[in-house]
């Protein structure tokens, strides 16, 4: 498998010195307690990052670094993208802003204390680190502003689905106009057996790991999604990985309509245990819900398993998508450092399109996270069990799709 060039353009170490005499940004603001902004936008590049800055002590030497410092932002550039930008600089603007964020009546809420521009030749970033900026520069006044700007190659895999993760699609890896064949996909939905995929020692040791399945008996028929599985394998025919439906997604009470985030659904992601193909280990485990709020939202959390259970309970992914318009199902530095120094900078990003939406999900993993082709398997398993949440999560007013209704294979099994 060969991947893809991409490269991430990095902004960290970022904080902002303000003199001591800065007038409040507006009523009950005042920097000192308030904490500034950033929104950085490249040019061309068609989204923006925003960081809230910590403020450093006036006494603070110009020299020295922050000792407190923004979480990292970030910039993907896929192959297409490094092409348009290459060959000459372009700009990354950082617009520092004191007060609350967002706007107001079409106006930015926050008062603009002063912008600075870092020219960024991406030329060669593909296969070489780059450092721009390094250290304090002013914001045109008083204020100064300490940030680091780098780029690193950030090589990836890129799978795409053939087809919706239910329709049991061949799965490619794409390389530029490339599409080869690496997976193909069994989807099936089998309502009478929600454990078939765990070998019976893995259920008897550690049941804790599943939610239990009480009051599901008192739902009626068709209030309840079960049992679905997708099993990915190799060319070869081998299973390689899998996602098993573990927890049903349920209505949060009697007549309600939707899954809840206290009684969310859940997925086991698989892993062939050994060599052998009869026998399957947990990798993964995530668990997704509908998000009541302004706007709908499809809310997920996922966390490593380790033998001995769920991997210091800390999630290395979780958020909201928009349930109408979908997103992107992402793990990345930010939340992978409170687990592993093993799983440090980006892991994988996947597409899901937004509900009753057909679509071919993308899969990106990075290189770093691959050393075998079951590995990269894993990451599919993952977005195909993301992805099938987008239905698990619809509101039970609503019908499915037939492919996730009716189990067309119902003596399945693993070998």
């Amino acid at each position: 498998m060969d991947p893809c060039p991409f490269v991430r353009l990095i902004i960290e170490s970022m904080a902002v010195k303000l003199p001591s005499a800065t007038k409040p940004a507006g009523p009950g603001v005042h920097p000192s307690t308030t904490p500034c902004y950033a929104k950085l936008k490249l040019k061309n590049f068609p989204s923006s990052q925003t960081a809230i800055l910590p403020l450093c002590s006036a006494a603070t030497k110009d020299s020295s670094p922050p000792d407190s410092c923004a979480s990292a932002a970030a910039f993907h550039l896929d192959p297409p993208t490094l092409k348009r930008l290459s060959g000459k600089p372009v700009a990354l603007k950082v617009s520092v802003f004191t007060g609350r964020m967002g706007r107001s009546c079409g106006v930015t809420s926050g008062k603009l204390l002063g912008e600075v521009q870092v020219s960024v030749d991406l030329s060669g970033a593909e296969s070489r680190p780059v450092v721009f900026q390094n250290g304090w520069t002013k914001l045109g006044g008083e204020p100064v502003l300490h940030l680091v700007v780098r780029s690193e190659p950030d090589p990836r895999f890129v799978f795409q689905f053939e087809g919706e993760p239910e329709c049991s699609p061949v799965v490619f890896q794409i390389q530029g106009n490339i599409r080869q064949p690496v997976f193909s996909c069994k989807f099936s939905a089998d309502r009478n057996n929600r454990t078939r995929s765990l070998p019976s020692e893995f259920t008897l040791k550690n049941r804790g790991w599943m939610r239990t399945f009480s009051g599901e008996s008192r739902e009626k028929p068709g209030r309840d999604r079960k049992g679905w599985m997708i099993i990915i394998y190799d060319l070869s025919g081998s299973s390689v990985a899998a996602a098993s439906m573990i927890t049903p997604f349920v209505p949060s009470s009697p007549g309600s309509d939707r899954v809840s985030r206290s009684n969310p659904g859940a997925w086991l992601i698989l892993r062939p245990n050994g060599g052998s193909v009869s026998s399957w280990k947990p990798w993964g485990r995530l668990e997704a819900w509908r998000e009541r709020g302004p706007v709908d939202g499809l809310g997920y959390k996922f966390e490593l398993v380790s033998d001995s259970g769920l991997n210091n309970g800390a999630p290395i992914a979780e958020g909201t998508m928009n349930v109408k318009k979908g997103g992107v199902f992402c793990i990345d530095n930010a939340a992978a450092r409170k687990q592993s120094p093993a799983i440090r900078g980006f892991v994988m990003s996947s597409s899901v399109e937004g509900e009753g939406k057909n679509g071919c999900p993308w899969v990106q993993v990075g290189v770093k996270h691959v050393t075998c082709m079951p590995d990269a398997a894993l990451f599919v398993a993952v977005s195909a069990a993301i992805d099938l949440s987008m239905d698990a999560c619809k509101l039970f007013s609503q019908k499915l799709r037939k492919e996730l209704c009716h189990d067309h294979d119902h003596h399945y099994s693993f070998s």
